[in-house]
């Protein structure tokens, strides 16, 4: 018998498990197993909502803490939009009132075998898991100071809190987002957490430099062309567009668009079709716009540089990066994170306090570009000692 979606799964014993920690899962999943549930695993709450489109499950089972969405926000928009599914806690929080499965006894049996094997109550409450090592750094941060909620965005500043909250807001709808900031402040980053985040995780993540493809090929290389369109296409060639079709499309510095091609832009996102140049038949495609640049674009449309409605297109849920210098308490963790990767192919560096207290002085108008640049600067002058000092921290001049 299979799941059908929409609804309930009927008598068919079926359970989501929701948590990052896999031994968790594995052990709580082995438990219903043995009592005949059909036991489908999510890694995160995201994971988990885009299961429950496909099949509703009879129950769903979280943990105390999920990796990328915030619990609470989590749980009311599961019984928002699946009311008939059982929802519990792994930590014994069982939130009053909502569907309740005439076989809950079973779930809470396998949660109290799973957590007593594991000689634990609950999922440790820390950022997932990131392959790397946590030394002590430059006397200020010691084993255990992770960056919180995406590892790939490293702070826990106020900014880059806020930040995450919206991305993870964001993340699951269709709205295409305009993400705004200096450049090097880690713009692609913000736009591959909201694909990962979202329903479209599994299709194609397609990204275009704008600003990288000469205006006279920049159309072809996003609508594509037919053999013989114009002078060099020697055959037929699928645009990026089309290529993420089903996926998301991520626009690098939109504000380089020139603007006879802006008005095409605009049409395809205001209908979803396509045109290949040199082609008479349109076509539908499904994909998710996700665009940034370093400009202004606000200011642009007002001045004429750029198609205000486009502008506002784009910028259904605008995210703005925050430049380093205005989160400088994440300098700490973010020097660590860049040495650690950088610990991967030549012996693991450090840095003396001094010369951590350089860096905390500098503006960083590169932001983090500018960081991960000085930083192999400082390693590749260190030559074979440990550490870093701080006349290895040395800027561009035109950065000074």
């Amino acid at each position: 018998m299979s799941l059908q979606s929409g609804g309930p799964a009927g008598s068919v014993r079926s359970v989501i498990l929701a948590s990052a920690d896999a031994g968790l899962r594995q052990r709580l999943g082995a438990s219903l197993a043995g009592m005949r549930w059909l036991v489908r695993e999510a890694g995160g709450g995201a994971d988990a909502m885009a299961q429950m489109e496909e099949q509703w499950p009879e129950a769903l089972v979280m943990d105390s803490w999920l990796p990328d969405l915030e619990v609470g926000e989590f749980a009311g928009q599961v019984r928002r939009l699946y009311p008939g599914v059982d929802l519990l806690r792994m930590d014994g929080d069982l939130s009053e009132g909502g569907t309740r499965s005439p076989r809950r006894h079973e779930l809470l049996h396998a949660l109290r075998e799973a957590q007593q094997a594991g000689d634990r109550p609950r999922l440790r409450i820390v950022p997932k898991p990131v392959a790397r090592e946590t030394p002590v750094v430059a006397d200020g941060l010691r084993r255990g100071d992770e960056p919180v909620e995406f590892p790939e965005m490293i702070g826990r500043s106020a900014p880059m809190l806020e930040l995450a909250r919206l991305i993870k807001l964001v993340a699951p709808a269709s709205a295409s987002v305009l993400i705004e900031g200096e450049t090097g402040t880690g713009k692609e980053v913000v736009a591959n957490a909201i694909y990962r985040l979202s329903g479209r995780n599994g299709k194609p993540f397609t990204v275009l430099n704008c600003a990288a493809i000469p205006e006279a090929l920049l159309e072809a290389e996003l609508f594509g062309h037919t053999r013989g369109a114009f002078t060099g296409a020697v055959q037929a060639r699928t645009g990026r567009i089309e290529s993420a079709n089903g996926g998301t499309l991520f626009l690098d510095e939109i504000g380089e668009m020139p603007l006879a091609l802006q008005a095409k832009m605009l049409r395809f996102l205001e209908c979803g079709e396509l045109q290949r140049i040199g082609d008479n038949e349109t076509m539908r495609v499904d994909v998710r716009v996700i665009a940034a640049t370093h400009r202004d674009l606000a200011k642009s449309a007002a001045e004429g540089t750029f198609r205000l409605d486009l502008y506002h297109r784009l910028a259904v849920f605008p995210l703005e990066v925050p430049a380093l210098r205005a989160r400088m308490e994440d300098l700490p963790l973010l020097v660590e994170h860049l040495l650690a990767e950088m610990g991967k192919d030549a012996p693991r560096k450090r840095l003396t306090a001094a010369a951590l207290e350089r860096l905390q002085e500098h503006h960083w108008p590169g932001n983090v570009r500018e960081l991960r640049h000085v930083l192999q600067r400082g390693t590749i002058l260190a030559g074979d000692a440990p550490e870093i000092q701080s006349k290895e921290i040395r800027y561009r001049r035109a950065t000074l």
